[in-house]
Order: C-alpha cells, then structure tokens, then sequence
C-alpha cells in the first residue's frame, strides 16, 4: 500500500485510523480529508490504494465517497471505519464497494492487524460486523437464497475470477495472471456479481468461500 485516503471529520478519529494504517504499512503516504467534498476532490486528482472512510460526516455520507472510488478506482481497497453497527449502513457501504467494515472501538494494533490483511485477501471486518453478516445470510428464506443452478451457472474462467477476487487480488493483477485484458476481467466480475446477486468484495468473499473457491 503506497497511498491512502483517510476520510473523517473528527481530528481524533483521523489520528487514530492514521496511526493504524501507518502501523500496518511503514511506507504509506496518507492523505487525509474532512468532508464529503474534500475527499470527492482528492479522488479526482491522486490515486490510492487504500481508503478508510468515516459514514456520518457533516456535508453527506461516507457511501458516496465509497462508490465513487469504486467507480473511479477499481484497485483501491475501500474500508469502512464507523461507530455505525446497524444493518442500514453496512449494507449500503458494501453495495457501494466497501471491501471491509472496522467500527472505531477496536485498539489500534488491533486495527493495523485487521488491515495489514488485506494484502492476503482477508477482508478487514470487525467482529460484531462478521457476526451480522453471518446471520443476515443464515437467516434469509431459502426462497431468497442464491439457487445451486446459479451458483453452478458461472463458467470455468468465470470461477477462477471469483476465486482470485476473493483472496484480494487487483483487477490489473487478476488480469495479468490469467493473461486477459483488465476489461474483460472487469466483464467477468460484472457477470459473476449478477448470477450470484451480489455487489460487493466482502459478499464475494463470502460466496467463494461456501462455493468452496476460497
């Protein structure tokens, strides 16, 4: 990770979300804002490679900054940092793009820890937000769940894409690997998020691993 963007509108927050981040890359350079507006301003100027971005902040919310990220920069790694817990905000964040969810509560080695996973695909979620996820899927009529046809409706190049997706891998890289262009990894990403109705890394993580893929 060479460049964050760290968004949030407290000073004390952002020193602490800082920290973290620093201990877990000694090399990052991070750029901090305080505002919806600033942050839309950086994205249109810097590059990163990691963000962490506050919800609640006094000029709108944090899922804008996050699905204009995932929009404009598909190969940042997007992480929530909240004191919001309820299912509202964390299903809005990872169809935004959210890539992980930490709530503020944690002690900062604990933070750094969680984000210096990333690099290995480990999405970075705290553990009352894991414990959410898990229930929100285990509780879900099996009316709504995913039927196995469509799990089974995703082509070979199609699973080797979610299975690299879920470990964390970039677009550029996942391209790179499987000798495609970033596009047509982009295409397969499209069609693997439509068979299995999902909209995010963290769900697709989540699918790769009960597919066993991941």
């Amino acid at each position: 990770m060479n460049q964050a963007l760290l968004l949030d509108d407290l000073p004390d927050a952002l020193t602490i979300v800082e920290t973290a981040v620093r201990e877990a890359f000694n090399d990052v350079v991070c750029t901090t804002a305080r505002s919806v507006r600033e942050a839309m301003a950086l994205i249109e100027t810097n590059s990163f490679d990691l963000a962490l971005v506050d919800l609640s902040l006094g000029d709108g919310h944090g899922r804008d900054v996050i699905a204009q990220l995932a929009q404009r920069q598909s190969n940042c790694a997007i992480v929530v940092s909240t004191i919001h817990d309820d299912d509202e905000n964390l299903f809005q964040a990872l169809q935004a793009g959210a890539q992980g969810y930490l709530l503020k509560d944690h002690p900062i080695s604990w933070l750094a820890t969680q984000l210096k996973g990333i690099v290995q695909g480990q999405p970075p979620l705290s553990p009352a937000i894991a414990r959410r996820l898990l229930r929100h899927f285990q509780a879900a009529p099996p009316a709504k769940a995913p039927p196995l046809e469509s799990r089974e409706d995703l082509s070979a190049r199609e699973r080797e894409v979610l299975c690299l997706l879920a470990q964390g891998v970039r677009i550029a890289e996942i391209g790179e690997s499987l000798g495609i262009s970033r596009y047509t990894v982009g295409d397969h990403v499209k069609n693997i998020y439509r068979k299995l109705n999902i909209s995010s890394r963290a769900e697709a993580a989540l699918r790769a691993r009960g597919m066993g893929l991941a």
